[in-house]
């Protein structure tokens, strides 16, 4: 593969600018890695590709020889992409000849047969002249200068029954950031070795209470050059809130799913769910829910989505505990998840985290009754067996209002996925 290492017009099109060209190609991002064996090992789990798999397909029966693009692949994703997942097809593409170089050099000393590459706008997808079962696009509409013709263009190569991960900015934690974009655009500061230098000096000094200290503090790649350049010095850069992104996805002719990670946005959980407020939530939509609660929590610098080529696609996938279909439900545990056995509160057997959650109030104690429902699932059992393996007195009154009660409230909390597929097919 013969990879261009300078600014190509025949590539700029809708949002490739040559500005944003030339950024990532002299700060690649994220930053180059020589090795992937740890993230080999850590994909070997087979529980965690099932489960990574029921994220974007609660209704559809376990596989791994699906399709893949990675739009905005960048200098590692596509090849992390291709090791997770050796029995798919995998393509990248990127415009930065830079970043398809470093993923060409993972592709060769990991011998990743099923990954392709190609320098190429994400806009301009549809010349790949194939589709997809899934599309990962993480950290690159929001760059676009048109993001709209990039989320179309990516929509466009996606299959009716496929499913994309879809990450943008979040306004309000990276306030911050944007504080401190407009005060290197004021000084008409741009990214070279020097300027990055000296901003992390500067950033040293930033007084108590600056809306960038708590990045500063729990994000310490931003002493790397390639972390710092893309956060305050990209030439190109906006943020979605909520009711943005839904509208986004609208334009696009997507359909919303769900959250990777979805406590930080619910009701049900942590915090928000003993709020005052909390009843009045409840009584408008999840849409509106979502919106309010990102506007509480305040500090969500991103938002990360499964969304769907159509409606109908969507609704397949829906997790639903409203009607008895839910006893065939097959939970599978989060990766992620551990259970707590020490310092408990009153009453509570263990206490569930999921790992990959920032806000330290997302935790789930569960009685002694929800722990033996907890530790019955294997990944093959379905809650209705569960119960049946489980519960104390099966047949008891209120244990299947229990249960029900109980895994969705897992299921908010980010401690399953369920696999839905033994359900009846609609005709």
């Amino acid at each position: 593969m013969t990879i261009k290492n300078h600014y190509d017009p025949q590539l700029t099109g809708l949002g490739a600018s040559p500005e944003v060209q030339d950024f990532y190609d002299r700060y690649p991002y994220p930053r180059p890695v020589d090795n992937l064996q740890n993230y080999g090992r850590l994909w070997d789990d087979y529980q965690r590709r099932v489960a990574d798999f029921h994220l974007f397909w609660p209704a559809q029966t376990y596989r791994e020889d699906y399709s893949i693009l990675v739009a905005g692949c960048g200098t590692s994703q596509a090849a992390k992409y291709a090791i997770r997942w050796p029995s798919a097809q995998i393509t990248g593409i990127d415009f930065s000849a830079t970043s398809l170089c470093k993923t060409e050099e993972l592709k060769r000393k990991h011998n990743l047969t099923n990954l392709s590459l190609q320098q190429l706008p994400v806009e301009r997808a549809g010349e790949l002249g194939d589709s997809f079962d899934q599309i990962i696009c993480t950290g690159v509409l929001h760059h676009l200068v048109e993001p709209d013709a990039g989320l179309g263009a990516l929509r466009s190569v996606l299959k009716p029954d496929g499913a994309m991960h879809l990450m943008v900015y979040a306004p309000y934690g990276r306030a911050g950031i944007y504080m401190l974009q407009d005060f290197c655009r004021r000084l008409d500061i741009s990214a070279s070795d020097d300027a990055i230098r000296d901003l992390v000096t500067a950033l040293k000094s930033l007084p108590p209470g600056h809306p960038m200290e708590t990045l500063l503090r729990t994000a310490p790649d931003f002493g790397d050059q390639a972390e710092l350049a893309d956060a305050l010095l990209h030439p190109q850069d906006r943020a979605y809130s909520v009711p943005q992104l839904f509208e986004f996805l609208q334009r696009a002719g997507l359909a919303f799913g769900r959250w990777t990670r979805q406590a930080p946005y619910s009701a049900r959980c942590g915090v928000i769910a003993g709020l005052p407020q909390t009843p009045r939530l409840e009584k408008i939509s999840l849409e509106q829910q979502f919106a309010a609660v990102e506007l509480f929590r305040g500090t969500m610098v991103r938002h990360s989505a499964v969304v769907y080529h159509n409606e109908s696609s969507a609704q397949l996938n829906q997790i639903d505990f409203a009607h008895g279909g839910w006893l065939d439900y097959v939970p599978i545990r989060m990766a992620d998840t551990v259970c707590v056995l020490e310092r408990l509160p009153p009453g509570a057997a263990a206490v569930l985290i999921n790992r990959s959650h920032t806000f330290r109030d997302l935790f789930l104690p569960v009685n002694a009754i929800e722990k033996r429902f907890f530790d019955a699932i294997d990944g093959k059992r379905s809650i209705a067996e569960i119960v049946r393996v489980a519960a104390p007195s099966p047949k008891e009154t209120g244990i299947a209002d229990l249960a029900r009660d109980f895994f969705e409230q897992l299921w908010w909390q980010d401690q399953v996925l369920f696999d839905t597929s033994r359900l009846p097919k609609a005709t």
